[in-house]
């Protein structure tokens, strides 16, 4: 198996240099709008920079679009008049399905599979250490995606089929645990500024309470791990919460984030009424 990188990104170096480390795979090197991108990416894996898309394309018997989400179809449609009979065309966007990225694509001899790591890649030189550590998540044509499936589960890394359909609810479950989780790092590091914390004295403070928390959460399910005053019913420290915080998004922030707490304290405690948070909460 020959793989091939039309994007040198982080994405595309962080696979590539994964894949190099494996040894059950070739990596043949990168094309690249920017010939020095491509070159930088192929020394990291001791491949080849390709100068057109279809010397790559010849060489390789899958090939990887890691560009941004809004150009893989732009991308694709540039190279399908070139010969893909027998290629796998893959792609990593987690919200994108194959069909949508490689429309037609059978009709030219070749198959179309996403290949999304559940994983934040940070830069193309360090992230591949902790690879293994990702789930991947593959969608697109079956012979496409068990060949991926054996691919990777060969390398040791598991991996989960999706449908085309979930493709948008399966990455905004990703965003959710990856992306908003910063918006309320945010609001709880400058509520802290606001008590005189430096924005290093604030991480280092709530390192240990996130953590914790983060590892309750994932060992025994949300609602088993919450804590504090929405857990509690606790309404005159909640309505603290909203006089302190600053109208706008923080305090909406806030409130739409307890609503949902509401839903787990009532699945904590059944027995408990939260009617009369929810109303301040709605207020």
């Amino acid at each position: 198996m020959r793989i091939g990188f039309i994007g040198a990104g982080k994405v595309g170096c962080t696979l590539g240099l994964y894949f190099r480390q494996s040894g059950l795979v070739e990596v043949a090197g990168y094309f690249s709008k920017s010939l020095s991108s491509a070159q930088e990416a192929a020394g990291l894996t001791d491949s080849r920079a390709f100068g057109s898309t279809a010397e790559l394309i010849k060489k390789c018997d899958s090939i990887f679009i890691t560009a941004p989400d809004g150009e893989i179809k732009g991308v694709y449609e540039s190279i399908k008049g070139e010969t893909l009979s027998g290629k796998t065309l893959c792609h990593c966007s987690g919200a994108m399905t194959a069909d949508e990225a490689f429309p037609g694509i059978a009709g030219y001899g070749a198959s179309g599979c996403s290949v999304h790591p559940l994983f934040p890649v940070s830069d193309k030189y360090t992230t591949y250490k902790r690879l293994g550590d990702a789930m991947f998540c593959l969608e697109g044509d079956s012979a496409a995606v068990r060949l991926w499936q054996d691919i990777l589960g060969n390398m040791g890394l598991r991996t989960r089929q999706i449908p085309g359909e979930a493709k948008s609810r399966y990455h905004a479950a990703c965003a959710v645990m990856s992306n908003l989780v910063c918006a309320l790092a945010a609001e709880s590091t400058e509520l802290l500024a606001e008590c005189g914390f430096t924005d290093e004295e604030a991480r280092m403070a709530l390192r240990p309470l996130a953590e914790y928390n983060l590892s309750g959460i994932l060992s025994r399910g949300a609602a088993d791990a919450l804590t504090g005053p929405v857990e509690r019913c606790d309404i005159p420290t909640v309505r603290k919460h909203l006089e302190c915080i600053p109208g706008g998004t923080d305090r909406e922030l806030y409130r739409f984030a307890s609503l949902k707490l509401v839903e787990l304290a009532r699945q904590k405690h059944p027995e408990r009424d939260y009617s009369e948070l929810e109303k301040l909460l709605n207020s």
